[in-house]
């Protein structure tokens, strides 16, 4: 995504497209009636929406993604030299989600909508699969980015039109909690545009889940693509946060049944000063202290690109103290990388593949209880998988 200029993000240039500063509030004349205090409310679906985050964000698992669209699956059987056919995704997520003993360190798998409807080679529906290992089945339920108009060449997520039907038949087919991703970029200002329009669709999103029995994971990630500092990436996730909560507070979003997947706190990309996983720790755990409500149940860190080491290593420095709250992970290319090489596309390395996968999990799972040690990883898992204006 090319940007047409640089913006840097304060309290005067966040207006720079003519709007309100996101940062700001409008203060209600002297005199005028006092504004109505919004109600947070879940319908009928509270207590389970309370129930299903804390069953995800239990001690010692996380959240296995493999929500990839069709075309991105492809891209990652391509890598083994397999055709992207139904079939052949069929078996590669056959492969992960029948992992025998995954459910020790999985506590989620966010699915693709084919997956959802999908079942083994044996008839088996993938949801069963799930729900045997005691996992719980979520679903993407957004519709991918677009161009923003009037932003600084930017993205909007799309999907809100339909959401509560589709929501529903979700909910009906087993899945009881939801994805949506937006994406904010540093090289691009962020515009107030862009950060606004993130946060109102997540927050849309997130009342729509709610209200038909699907708990939402709020995903406002911070894209790595850029040259800029650690300091800018915070100053950054600070305002954007912010702006998240203060929307799903506006739509009456019960936030004990959310779940948060933001980026981690790092250096841009390209920046030429790589930050340590403690440094990486100490900005993160900060910024969401400063913005995040101990109400919500669990972080769950998307890896954004960092290798498998870098994604484990990170989140094993944010749990050497004690955290309001869980603070585990959610990550695709950083459990799967290991498990396409090892599996091949072939039949009999089925199971070379999923002891792959449950030696990513496990140290996923360790890094979650602060007790992950790099000692003895393989140079694979060293390997960066950062894509430049990466798409789902």
């Amino acid at each position: 995504m090319a940007c047409s200029n640089l913006v840097k993000l304060n309290a005067t240039s966040s207006s720079w497209i003519g709007q309100q500063s996101f940062g700001q509030r409008s203060a209600a004349p002297l005199g005028s009636p006092a504004r109505r205090v919004s109600v947070v409310r879940a319908g009928s679906y509270a207590d389970e929406l309370v129930q299903t985050a804390k069953s995800i964000a239990s001690p010692g698992r996380g959240i296995l993604a493999i929500d990839e669209s069709s075309a991105t699956c492809g891209k990652r059987l391509a890598s083994i030299g397999l055709d992207n056919t139904e079939t052949n995704r069929q078996a590669y997520r056959q492969l992960l989600l029948t992992t025998p003993g995954l459910g020790e360190y999985i506590s989620g798998s966010i699915l693709f909508e084919e997956t959802l409807y999908q079942s083994t080679t044996d008839g088996k529906k993938f949801v069963d699969c799930l729900r045997d290992e005691n996992i719980v089945p979520g679903i993407k339920v957004d519709k991918g980015l677009v161009p923003l108009p009037g932003s600084n060449n930017e993205s909007w997520c799309q999907g809100l039109d339909g959401l509560a039907s589709r929501s529903a038949e979700y909910y009906s087919q087993g899945a009881r909690f939801a994805k949506w991703r937006t994406v904010v970029s540093i090289p691009c200002g962020p515009s107030a545009l862009a950060v606004k329009e993130a946060a109102w669709g997540l927050a849309r999103y997130a009342a729509i889940s709610q209200d038909n029995g699907l708990v939402p994971i709020v995903e406002p990630e911070i894209l790595l693509d850029g040259d800029h500092s650690i300091e800018r990436t915070r100053e950054v996730a600070e305002l954007v946060w912010a702006e998240v909560f203060h929307y799903l507070a506006e739509n009456n979003v019960l936030y004990e049944g959310i779940l948060l997947k933001p980026s981690m706190v790092t250096p841009g990309a390209d920046h030429k000063e790589k930050a340590s996983p403690e440094t990486i720790a100490q900005y993160t755990l900060t910024v969401l202290k400063r913005r995040v409500p101990p109400a919500v149940p669990g972080i769950m860190f998307l890896s954004g690109g960092q290798s498998e080491m870098e994604a484990t290593l990170n989140l094993n420095a944010m749990n050497q103290s004690p955290n309001p709250w869980h603070v585990s992970f959610s990550y695709a290319r950083a459990l799967q990388n290991s498990v396409l090489k090892a599996w091949q596309g072939r039949p009999e390395k089925a199971e070379a593949g999923q002891k792959a996968l449950l030696a990513r999990a496990k140290a996923n799972s360790m890094a979650q209880l602060g007790r992950y040690s790099a000692e003895g990883e393989s140079d694979d898992a060293k390997k960066g998988m950062f894509v430049k204006g990466y798409t789902y």
